[in-house]
């Protein structure tokens, strides 16, 4: 699948510990010259991490769940229904039979055909057992809750011990300082304090560099943006 498959392992897999999730080596993708054009080689780019071959499969992760079905939608959207015939998006080395078949753009013979129908007779492609996800079992009720108590920093505190070396660590924070830079102060603080959850020395760096930074702009006043005729001093006392 190409930079599809390689992008989908790369960002679900690094952010744990190789520990206790060793990488599997699956391919190599090699980058050897730049775009000749930048629109179809770049632009019609169709990342998706649903693009996965038998043998991978999806967790139950909430967020990548959503994004299984967002990204290919998003992409018949912005590119149409036949994105994945684009060459820089088309398996070269497989034979794609399926039933999601035709509509505009369509680029080549699309299955020629063979039935856009199942069940059928006419020898058009069976379900593989191969490629069934496994099942798995949930207890108690599926629904939806509160997840304002989840655990939101123990994985990114394996990432960031663990999975990162040195070099890593400090561009992240840089990186994370950059960004924030422009923020209020008391925006900065917040973050900073959730950034201290996951590891003081993440959020110490992090820190450090925000304080460069507003010593260089001189930042040291909170402009707070209020509604109602409400005093900036009463909306700043409340933060």
């Amino acid at each position: 699948k190409g930079p599809n498959f390689i992008f989908s392992l790369s960002f679900y897999l690094k952010v744990w510990s190789h520990n206790e999730y060793p990488l599997i080596p699956v391919g190599k993708l090699v980058l050897n010259r730049n775009p000749v054009n930048y629109f179809a080689e770049v632009e019609q780019l169709a990342f998706d991490p649903s693009n996965m071959p038998p043998g991978v499969e999806p967790s139950p992760d909430k967020m990548l769940q959503g994004r299984l079905f967002s990204y290919p939608d998003t992409h018949r959207h912005r590119l149409g229904a036949n994105y994945l015939q684009l060459p820089v998006n088309c398996p070269f080395r497989a034979r794609v039979a399926n039933y999601q078949r035709d509509g505009p753009m369509c680029m080549g013979d699309n299955q020629a055909g063979a039935p856009n129908y199942y069940p059928n007779s006419f020898s058009a492609p069976e379900t593989q057992p191969r490629c069934i996800e496994s099942k798995f079992q949930v207890s108690p009720d599926v629904a939806r809750y509160n997840s304002a108590d989840d655990d939101n920093v123990t994985q990114v505190r394996s990432f960031y011990t663990q999975v990162l070396n040195e070099e890593e660590r400090q561009r992240l924070c840089e990186n994370m300082a950059g960004h924030m830079k422009g923020a209020q102060l008391f925006i900065q603080k917040r973050a900073v304090q959730n950034l201290m959850a996951v590891h003081p020395d993440y959020g110490n760096r992090v820190q450090t560099l925000l304080n460069k930074h507003n010593a260089e702009n001189k930042k040291n006043a909170v402009r707070v943006y209020t509604q109602g005729g409400a005093s900036a001093m009463a909306a700043a006392s409340k933060m």
